[in-house]
């Protein structure tokens, strides 16, 4: 199965820099209790809800980002991310109505705090800085739900059989999503080369990590409504 590279490059050194803030995000009792197929409907369902309204704001994010990129290349590799986001859009609330939420259920619900400081955040960031900065604050959601797709795909304890969210902890293991995410991980390192990485290294991980604990302030969330 093909791996994206997360432990190299810039955002090797990102995902490093966040620290136990990272592992908090990729191995949350939220997804633990995903795996072992014990995680309360009431939670998935809250988090499935928040998580549609959630895609719609990374759509603009990604909108913004192509609009902050200098090349035609670069704003392909982000056109497609976006054109994949809305695509998503659909598929997710097919899913949803397998667990019972409507479409006119799922627009009726308010976002909640955690969604708003969340999506805020990251376009508050696109909209104060530039292309590097911006995908420093979409990336721990793009590639931390690859790793832990391939975490639990490869870890033995993970149930998969009568596991009422295996086909959630597949999607996050198929081949066309991996390979996406590594194009967004090399947008990174495209990017980060042109525009001074190095030398803005303790801005960029300050704006990961607030996005990482972010992400675990998000399946927080979605626990809390059990």
């Amino acid at each position: 199965m093909f791996t994206p590279q997360f432990d190299d490059g810039l955002y090797g050194q990102l995902r490093l820099r966040a620290g136990s803030h990272w592992q908090d995000y990729v191995a949350h009792p939220f997804i633990q209790q995903l795996a072992a197929g014990t995680l309360p409907e009431p939670a998935f369902r809250r988090y499935l809800t928040q998580d549609y309204l959630f895609l719609i704001h990374f759509a603009r994010a990604y909108a913004l980002l192509v609009s902050k990129l200098r090349t035609l290349p670069e704003m392909r590799t982000a056109t497609a991310s976006l054109n994949a986001i809305v695509a998503e859009l659909p598929l997710h609330l097919a899913y949803c109505a397998d667990w019972g939420l409507s479409e006119p259920q799922i627009a009726a619900e308010p976002e909640a705090a955690e969604t708003l400081n969340y999506t805020r955040y990251v376009l508050d960031i696109g909209h104060s800085g530039d292309a590097l900065d911006l995908l420093a604050a979409l990336l721990p959601c793009v590639a931390g739900y690859a790793e832990i797709g391939l975490r639990l795909l490869g870890d033995p304890a993970t149930v998969m059989e009568g596991n009422p969210y295996a086909s959630w902890i597949r999607n996050y293991g198929d081949p066309g999503y991996l390979a996406g995410v590594q194009a967004a991980i090399d947008l990174l390192e495209n990017v980060g080369r042109q525009r001074g990485a190095e030398s803005r290294l303790g801005e960029l991980s300050e704006i990961f990590t607030t996005a990482t604990r972010l992400e675990s302030a998000f399946w927080q969330m979605g626990l809390n409504a059990q």
